[in-house]
């Protein structure tokens, strides 16, 4: 035996943080020949053979402990050779493999050395489990981060789950462990099991985890990704060219485990689902779809805000692959596909990257900044760069592997801020003694610039509820480099007002103005999202004062307000039809609604009405973050609850008159000044009795006056039909 006895022990107990130094093939220490070990615990008998140089030795390895460990030296070949291990078991089976000890590492030094300064920008084709071909060899090799472990072995159904059989080895400084085990395809079902720095031995699943068993179980599973064969290149190429600032942009935000029910307990999958959100999508008008967040996530109540594999789409509705397919449906209708990012938190769970080798790893390890108190999860330590090469890659691979259109970051506040729901105490200052969080605000800077750049047309979203300024701002000018940001405060605002009891509206009217006086600081989205329609809040329509009558007018008005206010609008799924019961994941929309009496389609109506008029009039897109796109006709009327204003684009070719009767009063002769004169034609009223409205209205237009109101050249009395909003296009 070559071995020392403690060498031997740490191979037979897994302990050894190199294992590729003992096992494998090595050349003698005299030059005179070369010995092979290896690790194969339920092997009878081992033997050597050449795989591609026929003329190097054969020979038999010996057994140097019943634990499984075989040792054998030739004086036959001077030089390491490429061999196969042929194994025969005590049921008299035999197998060939190529031995997992006898291949140089799949993850270099220039990838190691930019996962260190946290700029590898593919490092998810690195680490992970990558199917490979070595030397005509297929496998898979495994590597994964965990600087403080004392050993990692990749356990699975291909080895019994045993840590004995696949001992890894550190590379370096750089606290990767990597191995390539031949053999292990697509589907093969893995952990990694590690002994941490406290020599607890747990297993862990993959962090770089392209696909996962369904939840409860939590096996990674080896997939590739990128055998899809997409049909979005037209889709991609006007993607790359567009101005997302400048075109039309209506959202709707989609639960995919709740949309529709296959039945109480059963969802759609992905590929069920495709067609029937496609057509819908498509009826409905809307130009981008927003899903929660698809990374798997282990307690479906969280929605999937509490991610347990960054890399993979949930398994609860299929494959990558079938998650793919949804995508490029979509793509293929003209529908845009956003997606919900979670880098501002992770779950506690064992098996997941919580003190992922004994050590706060992905986290911080004070309580004070790792711990999010609101939520019970774990903060990611953005000053590491390792963790911010995992999250800024995580964002590249969704753009690139999935083709997403864009990323909304979730909770981006509780990011920025080291005080973020805590009180004085239970926070630590950053190094200036202020409350920003440092390394946070640049990590957020470099996803939005990598995302930007490595992938041009790709949005990204800010959810942020505070006055940060220059969110949408890129960093070059001190910003934080975001395409759009939710406008929170203009969502609150409205709703608020919205609420209210109409005798009441007159003295609230500044909660609609209000919003325009900083609306030129960012660039808007304004949602109307499931946060709103969950914990207690009720729907939309729940939220409507009055009778049925008012709830739905109310409704129309609502939604009419936030499709010609500038910015663009979200709006949660079931909101479009009136969903009368609050948001429950567990269960579908109520679509039977629709044929429950004429107010629910009516709304539905509207909506698509609304995507429509949209999409054709540029003045209600083109200009949104430009002061000529919006100004106020009359904001001033509160005794009458009448608001008027115009929207257009820079050249004026579209131009349109939005007016609101924001009471359930008509005013049959309402007198409004116009920017121009000739017919106004009313093209869109949302009273029609289509939409379950009164069917008051201004039938064949309006036409202007020589006679100044408010301030504009021209007027005409127009009918304001009992809680409504009308538009109006000149010509």
């Amino acid at each position: 035996m070559l071995l020392t006895r403690d060498e031997l022990e740490s191979l037979i107990h897994a302990r050894h943080r190199s294992p590729h130094q003992l096992l494998g093939m090595h050349p003698l220490g005299d030059g005179s020949g070369v010995v092979v070990r290896a690790f194969l615990p339920n092997a009878a008998k081992v033997r050597i053979e050449p795989t591609h140089e026929k003329n190097k030795p054969s020979f038999e390895l010996q057994q140097l402990d019943p634990a499984g460990l075989y040792e054998g030296t030739t004086k036959g070949a001077k030089h390491v050779y490429a061999y196969d291990l042929v194994i025969t078991d005590y049921q008299g089976g035999v197998r060939r493999t190529r031995d997992p000890y006898s291949f140089l590492p799949t993850v270099g030094e220039s990838d190691l050395y930019l996962f260190g300064k946290g700029d590898e920008r593919r490092i998810y084709e690195k680490l992970g489990a990558q199917l490979r071909t070595v030397d005509g060899v297929h496998g898979t090799s495994f590597a994964v981060w965990a600087p403080n472990a004392q050993r990692v072995s990749v356990v699975g159904d291909f080895n019994g789950w045993d840590g004995r059989y696949y001992p890894m080895r550190l590379l370096g400084a750089s606290g990767v462990w990597e191995l390539f085990v031949p053999g292990v395809g697509e589907g093969a079902h893995y952990k990694y099991e590690i002994q941490n720095i406290h020599g607890q031995v747990v297993l862990k699943a993959d962090p770089y985890g392209f696909f996962f068993e369904s939840a409860p179980k939590n096996a990674s599973i080896v997939w590739n990704n990128k055998k899809f064969k997409w049909t979005d290149g037209e889709w991609l190429k006007k993607r790359r060219e567009q101005n997302v600032l400048r075109a039309p942009m209506s959202i709707y935000e989609v639960h995919i485990g709740s949309w529709k029910k296959k039945s109480v307990a059963e969802s759609f999958s992905y590929r069920e689902l495709a067609g029937m959100l496609v057509s819908y999508v498509k009826q409905m008008g809307f130009t981008h779809v927003e899903f929660l967040p698809v990374s798997e996530h282990a307690y479906y109540p969280s929605w999937g805000y509490q991610v347990t594999g960054f890399y993979s789409p949930t398994a609860r509705f299929g494959t990558p692959d079938d998650f793919q397919y949804l995508v490029n449906a979509l793509h293929e209708a003209g529908i845009g596909v956003l997606v919900d990012w979670v880098p501002a938190h992770f779950p506690r769970d064992e098996w997941a990257l919580a003190k992922f080798d004994g050590t706060a790893l992905y986290e911080h390890q004070d309580p004070r900044q790792g711990a999010h108190q609101d939520w019970g999860t774990l903060i990611f330590n953005y000053g590491r760069h390792e963790v911010c090469n995992f999250l800024t890659a995580n964002a590249l691979f969704w753009c690139e592997r999935f083709h997403i259109d864009g990323l909304r970051v979730d909770a981006v506040a509780s990011m920025l801020y080291l005080d973020y729901s805590r009180k004085e105490g239970e926070w630590v200052p950053n190094q200036f003694g202020g409350r920003e969080n440092l390394d946070a605000v640049e990590f957020l800077r470099k996803f939005n610039y990598l995302t930007h750049t490595e992938c041009p047309g790709v949005v990204t979203i800010a959810e942020e509820s505070t006055a940060w300024p220059l969110v949408t701002r890129p960093p070059y000018l001190g910003g934080l480099g975001f395409s759009l940001k939710w406008n929170m405060g203009w969502m609150h605002d409205t709703l608020n007002y919205f609420m209210r009891d109409p005798i009441h509206r007159k003295y609230h009217q500044n909660d609609l103005t209000f919003a325009m006086l900083y609306h030129f600081n960012e660039n808007f989205v304004l949602p109307l999202s499931h946060d709103e329609v969950v914990h207690g809040k009720g729907s939309l329509l729940g939220r409507m004062p009055g009778d049925d009558w008012q709830k739905f007018a109310n409704l129309r008005v609502l939604l009419g307000y936030q499709w010609t206010f500038p910015g663009k609008p979200l709006l949660f799924m079931g909101c479009e039809f009136g969903q009368r019961a609050e948001w429950n994941a567990n269960s579908g929309l109520d679509w039977w609604l629709l044929g429950a009496g004429p107010f629910h389609a009516g709304l539905q109506r509207f909506v698509e009405d609304l995507n429509k008029l949209y999409v054709a009039e540029a003045g209600l897109w083109e200009s949104d973050y430009d002061v000529s796109g919006f100004y106020w006709i009359d904001c001033t009327d509160q005794n009458n609850s009448i608001m008027s204003f115009v929207r257009q684009n820079q050249s004026r070719t579209s131009e349109l008159v939005v007016i609101m009767n924001l009471t359930p009063v008509p005013r049959p002769s309402y007198r409004i000044g116009l920017p121009r004169g000739g017919v106004w034609r009313e093209v869109l009223n949302s009273d029609a009795s289509i939409y379950g409205g009164s069917n008051m209205g201004n039938l064949g237009g309006v036409s202007a006056e020589d006679y100044q109101v408010h301030g504009q050249p021209h007027s005409a009395e127009f009918v304001l039909p009992p809680m409504s909003i009308l538009v109006f296009k000149s010509g």
